[in-house]
């Protein structure tokens, strides 16, 4: 198994484009804030957590089972009228879609991975992950989330199957942690 290399710095060193191309974000633009990266319940954590300084950023990708195999104009009707549907429309910006994984995975992604450790040591079924070379600490699936603290460096991840609520609890203790060190 291959070791991520460790990425030196903050995810403020980074950007991302919109999935609509309309702007790029400077991930410096959001210092001082804490990011997570489930739909409907994602909305509503943002919604929740947002007066704390909480943004939550999701990156669509398609080496997870050809998940996400729609091009960049069809992933917001996408999931407006068929998966969740129902009128769906994230209250949180989601970037471009690109690799999180393997030779051309996007540099902040490299970072999030050489600064957390690895969720577990299985990835799955090699027949539906569409990346190479593998190593223990790529993303194991879609829904894998990352803790970002206000200085900009990783504190927290979490597997694909970790449920929102319990994200929730987790930064809510880092954000009392992070009050008690202030006083």
């Amino acid at each position: 198994q291959i070791i991520a290399e460790k990425k030196d710095g903050t995810i403020y060193n980074y950007h991302a484009k919109t999935l609509n191309e309309s702007y790029t974000v400077n991930f410096s633009d959001l210092k001082g804030r804490s990011y997570t990266f489930q739909y409907a319940e994602l909305n509503a954590l943002h919604e929740q957590m947002k007066p704390l300084g909480l943004t939550i950023l999701g990156f669509p990708c398609n080496q997870f089972g050809k998940q996400e195999p729609g091009q960049p104009h069809e992933i917001l009707p996408g999931l407006k009228h068929v998966r969740p549907g129902n009128g769906f429309v994230p209250n949180f910006p989601l970037f471009e879609k690109g690799d999180v994984n393997g030779k051309d995975e996007q540099e902040v992604f490299t970072f999030l991975k050489s600064s957390c450790p690895p969720v577990g040591d299985l990835l799955g079924d090699p027949a539906r992950l569409f990346w190479g070379p593998i190593k223990l600490s790529d993303i194991k699936w879609n829904f894998e989330k990352f803790l970002v603290g206000p200085d900009g460096k990783p504190v927290m991840r979490w597997h694909p199957s970790v449920s929102v609520s319990e994200v929730k609890a987790d930064i809510h203790k880092h954000l009392i942690q992070l009050y008690t060190q202030q006083l």
